[in-house]
């Protein structure tokens, strides 16, 4: 079967350029991974990424923040929410952060496990914790986790859902996420979503579910839509002009790897998104590490 194609003429096409971010660059002994979305709050960006001195994945972390008033040179903030107490359904491990302000708060929105022999085979669920600041002190809520694995073997979530990534749409907080079916290889993963009254849930997956292939979750708004990443081969961008139903509109090369975005745009509720144009990834191995990427992925004047 023929492999898609990149259509250079397509709004949805763009080039990636990286550069390095000195605070977070490799390390032998650390760890980072799996960047959130950018937010700015007052004058300062902000980025939460998994970090472990452990281990090369992520199912063996703590929730790091890091902080810049440029997008550029970044500063280490520290520890942002550490894993849960003895007996919690976080104790093991807290990983794979994202981020939402609504309503003068800041919601942090993490992956997590119990504790359990095997990491990497244990079912993840996502919680939020809630802060007036972006560097906390972060509040874990009480009804957590807000989106868990489904308990039907057959759907497309039942072993794994991860990768929270948040958009304000028609008055509501449509939370996005990747889930693998038990017994599924992480090269089935696909995405799905999830949709609340209040940042804190109930959160009702939707019945379309799941929307379309991706093993990273990476959205926007763009025009009246949303468009989002597709991490998994072909590596292509996707656009839903009711957020619901994704077409694959051309494939990209040199792509960002767990990419989180600055999107300016996400939590105001609009119906014509500005795109992005730069954000955080991943790149490394065996220790992971984070850089700065930019693109060019604004609505083309028509």
């Amino acid at each position: 079967m023929p492999q898609p194609k990149a259509d250079p003429t397509s709004e949805f096409y763009t080039e990636f350029a990286y550069s390095p971010i000195a605070a977070l660059a490799h390390d032998p002994k650390w760890t980072r991974r799996d960047p959130s979305d950018v937010v700015k709050v007052g004058d300062r960006y902000y980025v939460w990424y998994s970090k472990s001195g452990t281990a090369h994945h992520g199912y063996d972390a703590t929730v790091w923040c890091a902080s810049s008033k440029d997008g550029k040179i970044w500063k280490e903030e520290g520890e942002a929410l550490p894993r849960g107490g003895e007996g919690t359904w976080d104790e093991a491990s807290v990983f794979t952060p994202s981020i939402l302000v609504a309503g003068g708060k800041c919601y942090l929105f993490y992956t997590a496990i119990p504790a359990h022999t095997d990491l990497l085979c244990t079912p993840t669920a996502i919680g939020v914790a809630v802060a007036d600041s972006p560097l906390g002190p972060w509040t874990r809520f009480e009804g957590n986790p807000v989106v868990r694995p489904s308990t039907e073997y057959r759907d497309f979530d039942s072993f794994r859902v991860d990768d929270a990534c948040l958009i304000v749409r028609d008055g509501k907080f449509w939370l996005y996420y990747k889930g693998r079916q038990a017994g599924h290889t992480p090269g089935e993963t696909k995405m799905g979503v999830a949709i609340a009254e209040r940042p804190t849930g109930p959160y009702v997956k939707h019945k379309a579910n799941p929307l379309m292939p991706g093993h990273e979750v990476l959205v926007w708004p763009h025009r009246q839509g949303v468009a989002s990443l597709g991490c998994i081969a072909p590596i292509a961008v996707y656009y839903a002009p009711d957020g619901i139903h994704f077409e694959r509109q051309t494939v990209v090369r040199n792509h960002p790897r767990a990419p989180g975005a600055y999107r300016p745009d996400a939590f105001t509720n609009t119906r014509n998104g500005q795109g992005l144009t730069w954000g955080i990834s991943q790149v490394g191995r065996p220790r992971p590490h984070l850089v700065r990427y930019d693109c060019d992925l604004r609505p083309r004047p028509r």
